[in-house]
């Protein structure tokens, strides 16, 4: 019988209030194609109510003019109990962020542990812990180099992944821990070496074909036995059902115009790597 993830039923999230898509720096972000904000204030309401139902609380970051993205607090950096690792952001456009995230994990209590200057991750968009490891995508918006600092700096071993399709920019596009013995995986977008430590790692995978990964289905919010997602084929809603699991389909177009899904929009704050268990 498989456990329930340890984390998972506290997030942070961040209403849409200034969210547009204003640049370009992924390939489902297109300037030209305009976002409605009423249907985005709705959509992120809705993926709230869910949540609330499947039995999560939910805390708010305050949203800042002229930081759109600021909504997809995944990539915020990466919580470990009492301890928050703010991301580095690639791009310049989103490094603006980071002293939001990091006032709002200070002011707290959690304590702030940096990075080093000159690598770059995204956070929990590109780290997930699965067993006792914390798996870590990494090329297109986080350096492979960026993981032995964050190994050393959480005490908890980091897998690499590396990521193949641009389209897929983030882990957490391909990877949805489900609970102790399943995930979501999308191997097609991972090299030889990602693949070969998600087989070891994951007894039971859901692999995804494209077009079903295409639709966001691995970047999924997992409370306890209920999974929001984007969408649910026909097929992976069968296997979860399968696997005792329930799903609820949160429509988030509005924010898929900028490549973030349900897991985009929340960061986990209830993750405790060192000792595999949730912060209250």
């Amino acid at each position: 019988m498989s456990a329930e993830n340890a984390w998972g039923r506290r997030y942070l999230m961040c209403p849409p209030t200034h969210f547009e898509v204003l640049y370009e720096i992924n390939p489902w972000m297109h300037r030209e194609v305009p976002v409605d904000p009423e249907r985005a204030r709705e959509q992120w309401e809705a993926l709230v109510g869910l949540l609330r139902q499947a039995g999560a609380e939910v805390e708010v970051l305050e949203p800042q003019p002229d930081l759109p993205d600021l909504v997809f607090t995944a990539n915020a950096g990466v919580v470990n109990g009492p301890q928050f690792v703010p991301a580095r952001f690639r791009n310049p456009e989103r490094h603006g962020e980071t002293a939001h995230d990091v006032a709002w994990f200070a002011e707290r209590g959690w304590r702030v542990d940096e990075l080093p200057e000159g690598v770059a991750h995204e956070g929990a968009g590109d780290s997930l812990p699965f067993a006792d490891v914390l798996v870590s995508g990494y090329r297109w918006r986080s350096d492979a180099r960026s993981h032995a600092p964050l190994s050393a700096i959480t005490g908890v071993p980091v897998r690499s992944v590396e990521l193949t399709d641009h389209r897929f920019y983030h882990l957490d596009l391909t990877f949805c821990p489900l609970d102790d013995r399943h995930a979501i995986t999308v191997p097609a977008v991972w090299d030889r070496y990602g693949t070969a430590v998600i087989d070891d790692l994951v007894p039971e995978p859901l692999v995804l074909e494209l077009d079903e990964a295409s639709q966001f289905v691995a970047n999924s919010v997992v409370v306890g036995r209920n999974v929001v997602m984007p969408a649910c084929p026909p097929r992976v809603g069968r296997v979860l059902e399968k696997w005792g699991f329930e799903v609820a389909v949160a429509d988030v177009g509005e924010f898929l115009k900028a490549g973030g899904g349900c897991r985009c929009l929340t960061l986990a704050l209830d993750v405790d790597l060192s000792g595999g268990g949730a912060r209250s």
